[in-house]
């Protein structure tokens, strides 16, 4: 009844997401009184795989192969698929993102294996083997139950506190076996953004809309999120008008993010762009229009001029911490 966790790395690095999974992943396997297991790919930095250990994680498996050197979903899969059988895993974690979202279905299909996607919390029990999810764009909950002998399960993020359970872990490499028609689709270059916050991993995300009335006015929360060490993101309609990359649009079309704490400027909170911000811990709304939608969603509201407010709220940040 082992439990296994899909870890990411980042250039030879775990994020705080990771340690999220692991604890998950580790808690459900106290349930079925076995152990918990991880798997990666690629190369890892000194330490990063034995600090799985400090959330239960009783064995770590690398695959450092360089034909899985770059993402790739069907070549993940199977070599996922080849370590759950090997192992007899009967629980697998992944993360509610694009890999998790690119890799589950897939080893879904191999395994005739039921899958619970973006769950919230811990099963609601295990025999029979119940789970809870969002659904209806976050506005409802729904129990699942999983039937099959193999369960697979997509947690959000900031879903699940850290829980450390400190074991000693092993470290082993596997070596999966190459089919060439898993690598039908090769990837030629890799760019990424450097020395910029992906929104996906930001812990506090400052969000603008169309409120803002233009790409010069950004300044503002810009400054705002360089105080709070926050991203930045916006809305569909900032984004398909240039005023913004594509990278920050979140929303059901965009990105699916889940902060700590996402605040929204001048964002009316149309049903599309909450599907992709309604799994935030807290959501702060700054708007002229007291009847805008996104009103609803926030846990907090200040119905003013965000020209206005927002300058404040930074000096005031500002205030706090220097009096600290």
């Amino acid at each position: 009844m082992a439990v296994l966790v899909f870890t990411e790395n980042w250039d030879g690095k775990f994020k705080k997401a990771t340690f999220e999974l692991a604890s998950f992943a580790s808690e459900i396997s106290k349930l079925y009184n076995s152990e918990c297991y991880a798997v990666t790919f690629g190369s890892t930095n000194d330490g990063e795989l034995a600090s799985l250990g400090k959330f239960g994680v009783k064995k770590a498996f690398e695959i450092k192969n360089k034909k899985y050197q770059n993402f790739n979903a069907q070549s993940y899969s199977a070599a996922i698929v080849e370590l759950i059988e090997k192992l007899s895993v009967k629980t697998v974690i992944f993360p509610n993102n694009y890999s998790g979202r690119s890799i589950a279905p897939r080893v879904s299909v191999k395994l005739k294996a039921g899958f619970a996607p973006g769950v919230t919390s811990m099963p609601v029990s295990i025999d029979p083997f119940i789970i809870r999810r969002k659904v209806y764009s976050g506005k409802a909950f729904a129990d699942i139950e999983l039937k099959t002998d193999i369960k697979l399960i997509s947690l959000n993020q900031n879903a699940f506190k850290l829980v450390e359970n400190a074991v000693e872990i092993q470290v082993e490499e596997f070596m999966p076996t190459i089919n060439d028609t898993d690598f039908k689709l090769e990837t030629k270059e890799v760019m990424k953004n450097k020395g910029k916050l992906p929104i996906t991993d930001a812990e506090i995300l400052v969000s603008g809309g169309r409120g803002m009335k233009g790409p010069e006015k950004w300044g503002i929360l810009e400054e705002l999120a360089e105080v709070l060490h926050a991203g930045t993101s916006c809305s569909r309609p900032v984004s398909d008008l240039g005023w913004r990359p594509s990278e920050e649009h979140v929303g059901q079309t965009g990105k699916v993010v889940s902060p700590n704490l996402y605040i929204a400027v001048g964002i009316s909170g149309a049903i599309q762009h909450l599907a992709g911000v309604n799994s935030s811990k807290n959501i702060v709304a700054i708007n002229t229009d007291p009847e805008a939608p996104i009103f609803e969603a926030a846990d907090y509201g200040i119905v003013g001029d965000a020209f206005e407010v927002v300058p404040k709220l930074t000096q005031a940040i500002k205030s706090f911490k220097e009096q600290k």
